[in-house]
């Protein structure tokens, strides 16, 4: 009997995880707090230990056993609060043929320093590990799933009508409230405070863990990584960002400080790098290698520019940024789900660009461009048709996904798809 919530929304990682248990011993899930690990993990658990209670945290770091000998599957919410769990939890996986027996959470990665002394074994062959997003616009119901990443691979997606109409302000409050499970049903006008206070909790406790950090100097960092949403940028270039924007009297000016700071809010699960796809392309020398920065949900960003619906449709640019970032969010989960990878592509002479490629677990692959307006479509078909042109190996399918629209089509000459965001799913 799993201890699932009456309130559980389904999710997409609930196959994968699923999967896991009856493969692994244990499953790890790391991912951003509030995403929904907790909840998940009870739809799938017999017993629950959470290490966040301070009580049966100091109870664990006397005695192990006190937490490994319930039920399975046993989660053990915030295992890194007690990092020896880890290779106890292994241990415990070796002595049992039995699949299934832990499922583990994280929301913060171990400092190298701290892995290395902590914990002592891989998990490997033991512990499944699965990484959880927040919410794509599929499973918060946002999107029909009318057009699927599966069809267009198989060639199999039809023409038609996406039957969800959106506005403008529907895609700017998606973006504004993001995928957190709590703030799906949160009225319209208060969509923005459950993203801004994540980020002051960040601020306020969750950058410290070995050494102090400083907070308005983390602030300046993430307000320059909101600006450069989508985009490809060295650290170097968001210190003189920092310089260019921020008055306070002390700024970032060491690159090693950028680097320490983007190291905790990647452990936090906060960043997320769309790395850069460079195979098979005719001038492979020419292809970059910078990955394109994202924060885990566009929400994020969002609060660090204090943006409202009404900012973002008075501007558009940035809209469009964090409209891209908003479909990213959702790609990334959904070849998750289809054990594949986002990356992104960029030629560096000609300046070639396709915002997502989507590489298939067979080898296979996809180039797709993302525009907010269906006015734009003509513009991105032209781009994927040169980048077609110049590939050795032929993308599976192109798509151009679009933010207003209603149809879901195909065009005749191209075979490329236009889709609708509100339509996508896996």
């Amino acid at each position: 009997m799993s201890l699932k919530k009456k309130e559980y929304i389904e999710r997409l990682v609930d196959k994968k995880i699923e999967n896991y248990l009856s493969i692994f011993g244990a499953v790890s899930i790391e991912g951003p707090k509030w995403c929904g690990k907790t909840w998940t993990s009870l739809n799938h658990a017999n017993s629950e230990v959470s290490l966040e209670d301070e009580e049966t945290k100091q109870k664990a770091e006397l005695s192990l056993e006190y937490i490994l000998d319930n039920k399975a599957p046993e989660l053990i919410d915030e295992w890194n609060l007690v990092p020896k769990i880890w290779d106890a939890v292994r241990r415990k996986c070796d002595d049992t043929t039995q699949k299934g027996n832990y499922i583990l959470t994280c929301s913060t990665k171990l400092p190298d320093e701290k892995q290395k002394e902590k914990v002592h074994h891989s998990g490997a062959g033991r512990i499944g590990k699965i990484n959880m997003y927040p919410m794509s616009l599929y499973e918060s119901g946002d999107s029909t799933g009318e057009a699927s990443i599966m069809d267009m691979y198989h060639n199999q997606q039809k023409a038609k009508k996406n039957s969800k109409t959106v506005t403008l302000q529907d895609l700017a409050n998606y973006i504004i409230r993001g995928g957190w499970p709590s703030n799906q049903n949160i009225a319209e006008d208060k969509i923005g405070l459950i993203p801004k206070g994540y980020i002051e909790a960040i601020l306020d406790s969750d950058i410290h863990d070995e050494k102090k950090r400083n907070k308005e100097k983390m602030r300046m960092l993430l307000r320059s990584l909101a600006r450069n949403e989508t985009t490809i940028i060295g650290n170097q270039t968001l210190v003189k960002d920092i310089q260019n924007y921020e008055n306070e009297g002390e700024l970032i000016e060491s690159r090693a400080t950028v680097e320490d700071y983007l190291d905790v809010l990647n452990r936090l699960h906060l960043i997320e790098n769309q790395n850069a796809y460079n195979q098979n392309y005719h001038s492979s020398q020419r292809v970059g290698k910078s990955p394109k920065r994202h924060f885990t949900d566009p929400s994020l960003a969002s609060a660090c520019l204090d943006l409202s619906k009404d900012k973002l449709i008075n501007d558009l640019k940035t809209f469009g940024f964090l409209f891209e970032a908003l479909v990213e969010r959702d790609l990334r989960i959904y070849m998750d789900y289809w054990d594949g990878k986002l990356y992104h592509f960029r030629d560096n002479v000609t300046g070639l660009e396709v915002d997502s490629i989507l590489e298939f677990s067979d080898g296979e692959y996809a180039a797709i461009e993302i525009k907010l307006g269906f006015h734009q479509v003509e513009e991105a078909k032209k781009s994927l048709l040169n980048f077609y042109n110049n590939m050795n190996k032929k993308p599976k399918f192109m798509c151009v996904i679009v933010g207003y629209t209603d149809i879901i089509a195909r065009d005749p000459e191209t075979g490329i798809y236009i889709v609708p965001i509100t339509a996508l799913k896996p």
